[in-house]
């Protein structure tokens, strides 16, 4: 037989483009349009109805960036449109859409004068059903058209003035296109998703399977059959002509796939929050319409924030979202407050996430997530499992893993394993990507990719144009329709994420534990950029620490109203910030600006909460006292009390030699020479120098930072291969002149950076058992990253990076392709490196990004573990001005360091000393004597009973007991997940007023105390 097959391709090609396309809306009358363009900002609904609309042209060119323009569309519908059988009547609207990356370019909402919502507008689902006017044949309505530039600049990373609305112009960037009544032929809208879908399997299946041929000449037959000029009139004809091929069912070993509907909606990034809630409400209000249409539709949707902001701004579309709620169809997934990064989030905002997201739901849905949903953030912290569990939830998803450099993850469904030994039935669905248009190609791809075959035989396939926002469209639902059984494709069924874990788990048993941290082998420098950001992220975080604990022991001790509301409100805004792409510092330049913003605010509502708390509880006096937030004793005050201090120690002896400086307070000895560097450390317990022969430590290095694409995301490997070392210094002196003994030592040291001056403030303090130092940087480089390195004299064959409610190891080794692949790290407050019986901890107050390396010397057959914090970096995409300007870091230096006087470091840089006047000092509300267990919150309940709710974990990774003692009456205590309900804990034997614990490495463990 001769091989036409190519030519018969083609024909089908242009039959479908030119023929089936234009066919499905044959006839359509132009609208008369009007318009009103918002002078800023986007306003509510009413306010912009009530404006005078101008006529408008169609085909006008319109939209400066970030622009609104409010569109009236009147017109009258021909008589006998629609009337006839298989047409409808529908209106398009094509704001000058491109045809691709729909949610990253402009978008519309279409309103009723009645400001009620219709449904969206967008590049790939541009109409709108007259029926849903309610207005007969009468075309009346208004589209609230957003001009969203697209910076995606189809990926090319260059640097754009339109992230920020101060340098984005006033140049108009679309051009109004088709906005008329047309006639649709569903027939031919049939016709046209029976063909993609018959054509996408067909080019998806191997050369020498009959299945393919056979698709072959049944797409031939419909050719031949069809009228090119009358479509509509031969289309039902051309269906019957594929019929056949249609309905031959799958292979009985076909692969399994639930499909759900989903938008993934990122609350920032390409676009400012204030966008973001309009994307969720144009993407919601499609998929309720959708719903209305398809009986069957489920949709999956996270981030309990996005459905906040409909409840407050949107509340007639939030009611409606809420009916699809009770009906099972429109359901809430993951539990979290924003689908936020997983690697920088300290454990108790991680805690929060899943409290403020759970309790959200449940709160207005009844509805308690049993999934923990995180498709698309950069790398999975090895605590997430243990925090999940304590949530209350039992499954994880997520795809993003998929994006690996080098090495793949070697299953797709499995149990994860984290640092206590929790253990949760993880998915990765094999599609690889959380906006499946579920195509042919998308389909096959998750069967011959999904890597459990004989096993499992059932994965997840999420829906819908996300990113942006957009979520799913008729076309993926007739897709799904028509590969529910269908020979050579998986088999296809629409349904909710908890169903299909529950299949997945009923089915694959048993497990492959995967154990540890998912380190996502790319995005690397996400710990790093937009410092200010992360600095207000950990600022915050302990800010949140210390007006809960402060407010709770007032509430307590002088029955202080607890500002329960206010607390809500700074966390919920906080977490907003921890959003994946936040956080991690990849958004545009207004994304980070609203951030900083933000984190002054949250800033300036805890001080005041903490004034009038500490004032409530000390009383009115002129006593100073310390306010110790820290689970750790703090100049004589003990743990999460307040009292007046002790100065500890001798004072600092400073001694000049060879340009630089000795400092000794007789508990370390610290080295600085003439060009500021460390060049001795030494703690005088152990004896030890901490620096390696012949090395320094506070040495800053600037790199060239140029990543082969995502730019402010990625760090590759060969920026080692460019380093400047900055070993001189403009200057070395002593602050003030000190000479011989003084409380404090401080030496300054000038440098420049490249174009950036750099000043750093060396200390010794009296009694401390770290040297401080304090970077200032001008920050004014572009493309460079700046880190400061210790040399370490320490054969450590492993770091120790403190997470969330513990620490994970890492080795210093590059023996495999998956150690080779982590020459960055996450670490939060503090690292560790040790051999037995010595380590140095360094820990930092906003620095994430580290890198950890070893060299045996040849001289001595030592070996050197640098220790290298990320402080800077300066990306041109998608903000060109990121991190330029001013900055301050802090490090601190301990050597002779045990994990417990990590974990005792972190706390005391991360916590200032609070010192406040009062009549008298504050017992701790609860008391725990062994330095393992370490308080992480306490606060009074959630439900406003004014129990004391205390969460503590097991800090050094080992087996750990002591006892956690209430200092106030109460009536009883008892162990409770983070939503504060009643649990079995494991090694917690509650009594009266305390609770015995034994605890296993890292255990989680909340308790409420009954007042």
């Amino acid at each position: 037989m001769h091989d036409d097959r190519r030519l018969t391709e083609v024909r089908l090609d242009r039959f479908l483009r030119d023929r089936i396309g234009p066919a499905v809306y044959p006839r359509s009358v132009p609208l008369t349009l009007s318009s009103w363009d918002a002078p800023d900002e986007p306003v509510p609904v009413f306010e912009a109805l009530r404006q005078e609309f101008a006529p408008q042209e169609h085909g006008a060119a319109w939209g400066r960036p970030w622009s609104t323009k409010w569109l009236r569309l009147r017109g009258e519908v021909p008589d006998a449109w629609g009337t006839s059988a298989g047409t409808s009547v529908e209106i398009l609207v094509d704001l000058g859409f491109s045809g691709e990356l729909p949610g990253f370019q402009c978008e519309g909402i279409a309103w009723r004068s009645d400001g009620t919502i219709i449904k969206a507008i967008s590049p790939r689902n541009q109409y709108i059903p007259l029926k849903l006017l309610g207005s007969g044949m009468a075309v009346d309505f208004y589209v609230e058209a957003a001009a969203n530039p697209d910076l995606s600049q189809n990926w090319t990373f260059a640097a754009t003035p339109y992230g920020d609305k101060a340098t984005s112009g006033s140049e108009s960037k679309y051009r109004l296109g088709r906005i008329a009544i047309a006639e649709r032929n569903q027939a031919a809208w049939e016709l046209q998703q029976d063909i993609l879908t018959l054509s996408g399997l067909m080019h998806e299946l191997p050369m020498d399977l009959p299945r393919r041929h056979d698709i072959l000449r049944a797409l031939e037959r419909m050719l031949d059959i069809m009228d090119p000029d009358d479509v509509a009139g031969t289309a039902e004809a051309g269906r019957a002509a594929l019929a056949d091929v249609l309905s031959r069912p799958a292979y009985a070993s076909a692969h399994q796939l639930v499909a759900t509907g989903h938008a993934h909606i990122d609350s920032a990034w390409l676009w400012p929050v204030r966008e973001t809630i309009r994307k969720c409400a144009r993407t919601f209000s499609n998929v309720v319409a959708l719903m209305d249409e398809n009986p069957d539709f489920v949709f999956s949707c996270s981030s309990a924030q996005q459905l906040a902001w409909m409840k407050e701004y949107y509340p007639e579309l939030f009611g409606r979202i809420r009916d699809k709620v009770r009906a099972g169809r429109f359901v809430p997934v993951g539990g979290m407050w924003v689908e936020s990064d997983s690697n920088m989030p300290g454990g108790e905002a991680m805690a929060r996430q899943f409290l403020e997201g759970k309790s959200f739901f449940l709160a207005e849905f009844g509805v308690d997530c049993q999934e923990a949903w995180l498709p698309d953030t950069f790398g999975y912290s090895a605590a997430l499992p243990q925090i999940i569990k304590a949530a209350g939830s039992r499954w994880f998803l997520t795809q993003k893993i998929s994006w690996n450099q080098v090495n793949r993850m070697p299953h797709h469904t499995f149990n994860w394993e984290g640092i206590d030994g929790t253990r949760v039935f993880t998915h990765f669905p094999p599609v690889d990507s959380y906006n499946s248009d579920l195509s042919a190609r998308d389909l096959a791809h998750a069967e011959r990719n999904y890597r459990d075959h004989g096993r499992g035989g059932t994965s997840l396939v999420p829906f819908g144009y996300g990113d942006g926002g957009g979520g799913p469209t008729r076309e993926m639902l007739a897709a799904a329709e028509r590969t529910a059984d269908l020979e050579g494709s998986p088999k296809v069924r629409i349904g909710s994420a908890a169903s299909f874990f529950s299949q997945a788990q009923a089915e694959y048993e048993p497990l492959p534990v995967w154990v540890g941290e998912m380190y996502l082998e790319l995005h690397r420098g996400t710990y790093t950029s937009q410092a200010k950001t992360k600095l207000g992220n950990r600022r915050s975080e302990h800010l949140l620490r210390e007006a809960e604990l402060w407010s709770a022991t007032a509430a307590v001790r002088a029955g202080h109203s607890y500002p329960a509301a206010e607390l809500k409100r700074l966390w919920r805004l906080v977490l907003l910030q921890q959003f994946h792409d936040i956080l991690p510092g990849s958004s545009i330049a207004w994304v980070h600006q609203d951030a900083e913003r933000n984190y002054a605010a949250v800033e300036r509502g805890l001080e005041a909460i903490i004034t009038n708390a500490a004032a409530a509880a000390l009383g009115a006096g002129s006593r100073e006292f310390l306010l110790n937030a820290a689970p750790h004793e703090r100049l004589g005050v003990p743990a999460l009390a307040a009292a007046e201090t002790v100065r500890p120690g001798r004072p600092v002896e400073v001694t000049e030699a060879g340009g630089g400086y000795i400092l000794d307070n007789g508990i370390i000895r610290a080295v600085v020479d003439a060009n500021g560097l460390l060049v001795s450390l030494a703690d005088q317990a152990s004896g030890r120098e901490a620096i390696a022969p012949g090395e320094v430590g506070n040495l800053l290095e600037l790199h060239r930072d140029t990543p082969n694409e995502w730019d402010a995301w990625d760090i590759d490997a060969f920026y080692r291969r460019n380093v400047v070392r900055l070993v001189e210094a403009r200057s070395v002196t002593l602050e003030s002149g000190l000479r011989g003994e003084s409380p404090d030592a401080v030496v300054v040291v000038e440098r420049m950076a490249g174009s950036s001056a750099v000043t750093q403030r060396i200390t010794l303090a009296a009694g401390a058992d770290s040297l401080a130092i304090t970077t200032v940087v001008d920050w004014q480089e572009s493309e460079k990253l700046l880190k400061l390195g210790f040399a370490l004299d320490v054969r450590a064959d492993r770091s120790a990076a403190e997470t969330q409610f513990g620490h994970v190891f890492r080795p210093t080794h590059v023996n495999t392709s998956w150690e080779a692949a982590k020459f960055e790290i996450c670490a939060h407050r503090w690292i560790h490196v040790a051999e037995p019986g010595y380590g140095v901890a360094i820990s930092n107050a906003s620095s994430y990004g580290h890198d950890v390396t070893r060299n045996v010397r040849e001289g001595d057959g030592g070996t050197t573990t640098t220790v290298r914090l990320s402080l800077l970096r300066a990306p041109k995409f998608p903000d060109p001005g990121a991190d330029q300007g001013r900055h301050e870091l802090h490090v601190t230096v301990r050597p002779g360091a045990t994990i417990a006087d990590a974990v005792e470091e972190g706390y005391r840089t991360n916590l200032a000393p609070r010192v406040v006047r009062g009549a008298h000092g504050v017992e701790p509300l609860v008391t725990v004597v062994n330095q393992a267990l370490v308080i992480e919150a306490v606060k009074l309940a959630e439900d406003g009973s004014g129990d004391v709710i205390v969460r503590l974990y097991e800090a050094l990774g080992e087996r750990s007991t002591g006892a956690v003692k209430a200092n106030f009456p109460v009536r009883g205590l008892h162990a409770v997940d983070l939503l504060e309900r009643p649990v079995d804990a494991p090694g917690v034997t509650a009594g009266r007023d305390s609770a015995e614990l034994s605890l296993r490495p890292f255990q989680l463990v909340t308790l409420r105390f009954v007042r």
